[in-house]
């Protein structure tokens, strides 16, 4: 693996793990209980728990049973139901503002390769015409213009109007 590709890796990791530290207490904790939420040792508990609350109040002796009709269960896991999804809401919030920031790196990466390219299409066209070969490729002169993002998105959203606008 080239040097740079690796420390572009250590770069993403280290920022990741800052980014991590420097998010608020609540943010934290909710991440916390979403990935204890969604590993098998939660749904072992629950099995356990569940299983366990089930079993002694419809099988198990008089004494056991609490909730014999199971309705104190129902309703503690529609309460725990409605917490972890608002801390899967809170962390699906976190990982999309990070998402939004990569997606924005990515953007800008792309606009400064399309310059670089554009410029290297032009300085390699120059020095043909300098060399004296001449290029058959129609195309080459739309390359050589640089890519003015706020145009083409202007066109995506006509042409994303226009799809509604048909139904599509």
């Amino acid at each position: 693996m080239a040097g740079v590709l690796r420390r572009n890796i250590e770069v993403m990791r280290a920022q990741r793990r800052e980014q991590a530290e420097a998010a608020p207490w609540p943010q934290r904790l909710a991440q916390r209980i979403t990935d204890f939420a969604g590993s098998m040792g939660f749904v072992l508990l629950h099995l356990l728990i569940f299983g366990g609350w089930i079993i002694s109040n419809l099988w198990g002796p008089e004494f056991w049973r609490f909730d014999p009709t199971l309705v104190i269960l129902a309703m503690a896991a529609s309460v725990e139901a409605i917490f972890l999804s608002t801390f899967v809401l809170i962390s699906q919030n976190r990982m999309a503002a990070a998402e939004h920031g990569r997606a924005e790196l990515d953007l800008q990466i792309n606009l400064l390769a399309e310059h670089e390219i554009t410029r290297l299409i032009d300085l390699v066209g120059r020095l043909a015409a300098h060399a004296g070969l001449a290029s058959d490729d129609p195309g080459l002169d739309d390359l050589r213009r640089d890519v003015a993002p706020e145009v083409v998105l202007d066109h995506i959203s006509q042409a994303n109007e226009e799809d509604h606008d048909r139904g599509s």
